[in-house]
């Protein structure tokens, strides 16, 4: 079951991914690169923490991670700078759930202005989903971008002959 949980995860990654690439109107010649990035990041996050028990953060350090070395290898192979290959594949990766519950809570805080005890508790849970999704996004951002810095002659090289 978990086998085809990781294909669908995969697949609707891809599939979002492909998305979010139509709007920065990548080369053609990009999309099946930015889908197979998609689809092997989110994968590959979706196994570590249903599997391995392995935090979101973190998960998404690792994911990230194979997405700039991914795009590192298909950039060269297609002929396109990393980042129009990676910003799209990380954009599902994303935590909008946690995001909106920011929101969320702030307006549920707000609302509940005269009883401390459930400010208390949306102020907790802004707290702690602020903290979840400024983990999570700026683990995308480092694990996508350390390829780029390892590697920075191939990186720079892709596009010039």
């Amino acid at each position: 079951m978990i086998a085809s949980d990781v294909v669908f995860d995969g697949f609707l990654a891809a599939v979002a991914a492909i998305g979010f690439g139509a709007v920065s109107n990548p080369p053609r010649r990009a999309f099946p690169s930015i889908a197979i990035l998609a689809a092997i990041g989110h994968a590959l996050r979706f196994c570590l923490m249903h599997v391995g028990s392995v935090d979101i953060a973190t998960a998404s350090l690792f994911a990230s991670f194979a997405i700039g070395m991914g795009s590192l290898v298909l950039g060269r192979r297609i002929y396109c700078p990393m980042t129009v290959l990676y910003i799209p594949a990380l954009l599902p990766m994303i935590p909008g759930i946690y995001a909106y519950r920011i929101v969320f809570s702030l307006i549920m805080f707000m609302q509940h202005i005269d009883d401390p005890q459930l400010q208390q508790q949306y102020l907790m849970s802004l707290v702690t989903n602020g903290i979840v999704t400024c983990s999570v996004l700026f683990m995308l951002a480092v694990g996508a971008t350390l390829p780029f810095f390892l590697f920075k002659q191939r990186a720079f090289s892709m596009t010039r002959h």
